[in-house]
Protein backbone atom coordinates (compact mmCIF):
# COMPACT_ATOMS: atom_id res chain seq x y z
CA UNK A 1 0.00 0.00 0.00
CA UNK A 2 1.17 3.70 -1.34
CA UNK A 3 -0.13 6.52 -1.66
CA UNK A 4 1.12 7.48 -5.07
CA UNK A 5 -2.38 8.36 -6.38
CA UNK A 6 -3.80 9.35 -3.00
CA UNK A 7 -6.96 11.34 -3.17
CA UNK A 8 -7.81 10.48 -6.81
CA UNK A 9 -10.30 9.27 -8.30
CA UNK A 10 -10.10 7.08 -11.36
CA UNK A 11 -12.43 5.76 -14.14
CA UNK A 12 -11.16 2.13 -15.59
CA UNK A 13 -13.49 0.35 -18.67
CA UNK A 14 -13.04 -3.26 -18.97
CA UNK A 15 -12.52 -3.46 -15.36
CA UNK A 16 -14.55 -6.48 -14.62
CA UNK A 17 -11.44 -8.73 -14.53
CA UNK A 18 -8.10 -9.39 -16.59
CA UNK A 19 -6.06 -5.92 -17.09
CA UNK A 20 -9.00 -3.65 -16.31
CA UNK A 21 -9.23 -5.10 -12.74
CA UNK A 22 -5.63 -5.70 -12.55
CA UNK A 23 -5.89 -1.63 -13.33
CA UNK A 24 -8.49 -0.98 -10.61
CA UNK A 25 -6.37 -2.75 -7.93
CA UNK A 26 -3.09 -1.21 -8.32
CA UNK A 27 -4.51 2.24 -8.49
CA UNK A 28 -6.36 1.60 -5.39
CA UNK A 29 -3.32 -0.33 -3.66
CA UNK A 30 -1.93 3.33 -3.87
CA UNK A 31 -5.05 5.47 -2.83
CA UNK A 32 -7.15 5.86 -5.55
CA UNK A 33 -10.68 5.40 -5.51
CA UNK A 34 -12.30 3.97 -8.54
CA UNK A 35 -14.87 3.94 -11.21
CA UNK A 36 -15.49 0.43 -12.95
CA UNK A 37 -17.69 -0.36 -15.49
CA UNK A 38 -17.89 -3.29 -18.20
CA UNK A 39 -20.31 -5.12 -20.55
CA UNK A 40 -20.72 -8.02 -18.18
CA UNK A 41 -22.09 -9.36 -21.27
CA UNK A 42 -21.31 -11.86 -23.95
CA UNK A 43 -19.12 -9.64 -26.23
CA UNK A 44 -19.34 -9.64 -29.86
CA UNK A 45 -17.65 -11.96 -32.28
CA UNK A 46 -14.85 -13.21 -29.66
CA UNK A 47 -13.85 -16.66 -29.43
CA UNK A 48 -13.46 -16.37 -26.10
CA UNK A 49 -15.57 -16.32 -22.92
CA UNK A 50 -16.93 -13.26 -21.31
CA UNK A 51 -17.11 -11.20 -18.29
CA UNK A 52 -20.22 -11.49 -15.99
CA UNK A 53 -21.82 -9.16 -13.36
CA UNK A 54 -20.08 -11.71 -10.82
CA UNK A 55 -16.37 -10.70 -11.98
CA UNK A 56 -17.59 -6.79 -12.03
CA UNK A 57 -18.55 -7.26 -8.16
CA UNK A 58 -15.05 -9.09 -7.66
CA UNK A 59 -13.61 -6.08 -8.97
CA UNK A 60 -15.27 -3.98 -6.61
CA UNK A 61 -14.56 -6.19 -3.50
CA UNK A 62 -11.13 -6.70 -4.02
CA UNK A 63 -10.87 -2.52 -4.07
CA UNK A 64 -12.86 -2.54 -0.94
CA UNK A 65 -10.56 -5.53 1.13
CA UNK A 66 -7.90 -2.44 0.17
CA UNK A 67 -9.89 0.05 2.54
CA UNK A 68 -10.65 2.34 -1.31
CA UNK A 69 -14.12 3.20 -2.65
CA UNK A 70 -15.59 1.60 -6.20
CA UNK A 71 -18.79 2.38 -7.79
CA UNK A 72 -19.51 -0.18 -10.88
CA UNK A 73 -21.65 0.30 -13.75
CA UNK A 74 -22.48 -2.40 -16.49
CA UNK A 75 -22.26 -0.57 -20.08
CA UNK A 76 -20.92 -1.36 -23.23
CA UNK A 77 -18.37 1.07 -23.92
CA UNK A 78 -20.19 1.70 -27.18
CA UNK A 79 -23.55 3.05 -25.63
CA UNK A 80 -22.47 7.06 -24.90
CA UNK A 81 -25.06 7.77 -23.16
CA UNK A 82 -25.45 5.35 -21.02
CA UNK A 83 -21.93 5.35 -20.05
CA UNK A 84 -22.00 9.34 -19.22
CA UNK A 85 -25.04 8.80 -17.11
CA UNK A 86 -22.74 6.03 -14.91
CA UNK A 87 -19.68 8.29 -15.26
CA UNK A 88 -21.53 11.45 -14.12
CA UNK A 89 -23.22 9.35 -11.22
CA UNK A 90 -19.90 8.07 -10.35
CA UNK A 91 -18.08 11.14 -10.07
CA UNK A 92 -20.89 12.52 -8.24
CA UNK A 93 -20.74 10.07 -5.57
CA UNK A 94 -16.65 10.05 -5.45
CA UNK A 95 -16.21 13.88 -5.82
CA UNK A 96 -13.99 14.08 -8.95
CA UNK A 97 -12.45 12.27 -11.24
CA UNK A 98 -8.77 12.24 -11.93
CA UNK A 99 -8.09 9.67 -14.16
CA UNK A 100 -9.44 8.05 -17.40
CA UNK A 101 -8.07 4.56 -18.40
CA UNK A 102 -9.98 2.88 -21.64
CA UNK A 103 -8.99 -0.38 -21.46
CA UNK A 104 -12.08 -1.87 -22.85
CA UNK A 105 -11.36 -3.52 -25.51
CA UNK A 106 -11.89 -7.24 -28.26
CA UNK A 107 -9.68 -8.81 -30.15
CA UNK A 108 -10.91 -11.83 -32.81
CA UNK A 109 -7.59 -13.06 -34.59
CA UNK A 110 -8.70 -14.46 -37.88
CA UNK A 111 -6.55 -14.15 -41.48
CA UNK A 112 -7.38 -11.18 -43.69
CA UNK A 113 -9.76 -13.37 -46.24
CA UNK A 114 -11.66 -15.00 -42.85
CA UNK A 115 -12.80 -11.34 -41.41
CA UNK A 116 -16.41 -11.13 -41.90
CA UNK A 117 -17.66 -7.48 -42.17
CA UNK A 118 -19.89 -8.00 -38.67
CA UNK A 119 -15.61 -8.48 -37.52
CA UNK A 120 -14.63 -5.56 -38.60
CA UNK A 121 -17.56 -3.66 -37.48
CA UNK A 122 -17.68 -5.11 -33.90
CA UNK A 123 -13.88 -4.51 -33.57
CA UNK A 124 -13.88 -1.17 -34.97
CA UNK A 125 -16.76 -0.07 -32.74
CA UNK A 126 -15.53 -1.31 -29.89
CA UNK A 127 -11.42 -0.57 -29.62
CA UNK A 128 -12.06 2.58 -31.77
CA UNK A 129 -16.04 4.36 -30.97
CA UNK A 130 -15.37 3.26 -27.19
CA UNK A 131 -12.23 4.79 -26.49
CA UNK A 132 -14.01 7.85 -27.97
CA UNK A 133 -16.98 7.48 -26.12
CA UNK A 134 -15.04 6.92 -22.59
CA UNK A 135 -13.14 9.89 -23.30
CA UNK A 136 -15.89 11.98 -24.05
CA UNK A 137 -17.79 10.80 -21.00
CA UNK A 138 -14.59 11.81 -18.64
CA UNK A 139 -12.86 14.76 -19.94
CA UNK A 140 -15.53 16.95 -19.34
CA UNK A 141 -15.07 16.17 -15.33
CA UNK A 142 -10.74 16.41 -15.69
CA UNK A 143 -11.41 19.54 -17.44
CA UNK A 144 -13.59 20.83 -14.57
CA UNK A 145 -11.10 19.37 -11.91
CA UNK A 146 -8.05 21.58 -13.56
CA UNK A 147 -6.51 18.63 -15.05
CA UNK A 148 -5.45 15.10 -14.98
CA UNK A 149 -4.49 11.88 -16.90
CA UNK A 150 -6.26 10.01 -19.65
CA UNK A 151 -4.77 6.36 -20.34
CA UNK A 152 -5.73 4.94 -23.71
CA UNK A 153 -4.88 1.07 -23.70
CA UNK A 154 -3.56 0.36 -27.24
CA UNK A 155 -1.15 -2.89 -28.07
CA UNK A 156 2.42 -3.78 -29.67
CA UNK A 157 -0.37 -4.00 -32.42
CA UNK A 158 -0.41 -0.35 -32.58
CA UNK A 159 2.93 0.53 -33.06
CA UNK A 160 3.93 -2.84 -35.12
CA UNK A 161 2.15 -4.61 -37.45
CA UNK A 162 0.81 -8.24 -35.91
CA UNK A 163 -0.51 -10.40 -38.89
CA UNK A 164 -3.82 -12.05 -38.49
CA UNK A 165 -5.37 -9.31 -36.91
CA UNK A 166 -6.64 -6.55 -39.56
CA UNK A 167 -9.33 -4.80 -37.64
CA UNK A 168 -7.28 -5.14 -34.08
CA UNK A 169 -4.34 -3.42 -35.48
CA UNK A 170 -6.76 -1.14 -36.86
CA UNK A 171 -8.36 -0.03 -33.79
CA UNK A 172 -4.70 0.36 -32.09
CA UNK A 173 -2.93 2.34 -34.25
CA UNK A 174 -6.55 4.68 -34.68
CA UNK A 175 -5.71 4.48 -30.59
CA UNK A 176 -2.43 5.72 -30.71
CA UNK A 177 -3.33 8.51 -33.10
CA UNK A 178 -6.18 9.55 -30.84
CA UNK A 179 -4.42 10.07 -27.87
CA UNK A 180 -2.29 12.39 -29.80
CA UNK A 181 -5.23 14.07 -31.10
CA UNK A 182 -6.90 14.68 -27.48
CA UNK A 183 -3.17 15.36 -26.03
CA UNK A 184 -3.25 18.52 -27.89
CA UNK A 185 -6.46 19.83 -27.75
CA UNK A 186 -6.41 18.91 -23.97
CA UNK A 187 -3.07 20.22 -23.38
CA UNK A 188 -4.58 23.97 -21.88
CA UNK A 189 -7.09 22.42 -19.59
CA UNK A 190 -3.50 20.79 -17.59
CA UNK A 191 -4.63 17.16 -19.23
CA UNK A 192 -1.90 14.47 -20.08
CA UNK A 193 -2.95 12.09 -22.83
CA UNK A 194 -0.86 8.92 -23.39
CA UNK A 195 -1.01 5.69 -25.17
CA UNK A 196 0.04 2.11 -23.58
CA UNK A 197 1.42 -0.92 -26.08
CA UNK A 198 1.21 -3.90 -24.00
CA UNK A 199 2.38 -7.24 -25.82
CA UNK A 200 0.35 -10.32 -25.02
CA UNK A 201 -0.96 -10.32 -21.32
CA UNK A 202 -2.19 -13.40 -19.83
CA UNK A 203 -5.97 -12.15 -19.15
CA UNK A 204 -9.19 -14.18 -19.78
CA UNK A 205 -9.12 -12.65 -23.81
CA UNK A 206 -6.85 -15.54 -24.40
CA UNK A 207 -9.62 -18.35 -23.21
CA UNK A 208 -12.32 -19.96 -24.67
CA UNK A 209 -11.30 -21.12 -28.20
CA UNK A 210 -8.63 -17.79 -28.85
CA UNK A 211 -5.62 -19.82 -29.25
CA UNK A 212 -7.37 -22.36 -31.63
CA UNK A 213 -8.58 -19.05 -34.11
CA UNK A 214 -5.03 -17.91 -33.46
CA UNK A 215 -3.67 -21.14 -34.60
CA UNK A 216 -5.79 -21.87 -37.75
CA UNK A 217 -4.80 -18.44 -38.90
CA UNK A 218 -1.31 -19.05 -38.47
CA UNK A 219 -1.06 -22.22 -39.76
CA UNK A 220 -2.03 -20.32 -43.54
CA UNK A 221 1.41 -18.70 -42.81
CA UNK A 222 3.52 -20.16 -40.24
CA UNK A 223 6.71 -18.01 -41.00
CA UNK A 224 4.56 -14.65 -39.37
CA UNK A 225 4.08 -16.40 -36.07
CA UNK A 226 7.87 -14.99 -35.22
CA UNK A 227 6.29 -11.50 -35.48
CA UNK A 228 4.96 -12.63 -32.38
CA UNK A 229 8.20 -13.18 -30.38
CA UNK A 230 9.03 -10.97 -27.50
CA UNK A 231 13.17 -9.80 -27.26
CA UNK A 232 12.89 -10.81 -23.64
CA UNK A 233 12.47 -14.77 -23.27
CA UNK A 234 9.08 -14.56 -21.53
CA UNK A 235 5.78 -15.61 -23.78
CA UNK A 236 3.14 -13.44 -22.02
CA UNK A 237 3.26 -10.71 -19.77
CA UNK A 238 1.02 -10.35 -16.33
CA UNK A 239 -1.63 -7.53 -16.25
CA UNK A 240 -0.04 -6.26 -12.86
CA UNK A 241 3.28 -5.66 -15.03
CA UNK A 242 0.86 -3.02 -17.23
CA UNK A 243 -0.86 -2.02 -14.47
CA UNK A 244 2.08 0.01 -13.03
CA UNK A 245 2.83 1.62 -16.17
CA UNK A 246 -0.91 2.42 -15.80
CA UNK A 247 0.09 3.83 -12.20
CA UNK A 248 3.09 5.16 -13.17
CA UNK A 249 0.57 7.84 -16.22
CA UNK A 250 -1.86 8.12 -13.42
CA UNK A 251 0.71 9.58 -10.65
CA UNK A 252 1.96 12.74 -11.10
CA UNK A 253 5.37 11.27 -11.68
CA UNK A 254 4.34 11.14 -15.26
CA UNK A 255 3.21 15.33 -14.94
CA UNK A 256 5.50 16.43 -17.95
CA UNK A 257 4.66 13.11 -19.96
CA UNK A 258 1.77 13.65 -23.14
CA UNK A 259 1.23 12.62 -26.62
CA UNK A 260 3.52 9.44 -25.62
CA UNK A 261 3.50 5.48 -26.11
CA UNK A 262 4.63 3.46 -23.18
CA UNK A 263 4.85 0.01 -24.11
CA UNK A 264 5.41 -2.80 -21.48
CA UNK A 265 6.12 -5.06 -24.62
CA UNK A 266 9.26 -6.83 -23.53
CA UNK A 267 10.78 -5.72 -26.36
CA UNK A 268 8.33 -7.43 -29.25
CA UNK A 269 7.87 -4.06 -31.02
CA UNK A 270 11.61 -3.73 -32.25
CA UNK A 271 12.26 -7.41 -32.54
Amino acid sequence: MGDRVAGKVALITGAARGQGRADAVRLAEEGADVIVVDACAPLPSVPYDSATPEDLAGTVGEVERLGRRAVSGIVDVRDLDRLRTIVDDGVARLGRLDAVVANAGICVPKAWDQVTPKIYEDTISTNVTGTWNTVMAGAPHLVRAGGGSIILISSAAGLKVQPFMVPYTTSKFAIRGMAKAFAAELARHGIRVNSVHPTGVDTPMGSGDMAAELGAAMAGDQRLGAMFMNMIDVQLTQPEDVADTVLFLASDESKYITAHELAPDAGVTEF
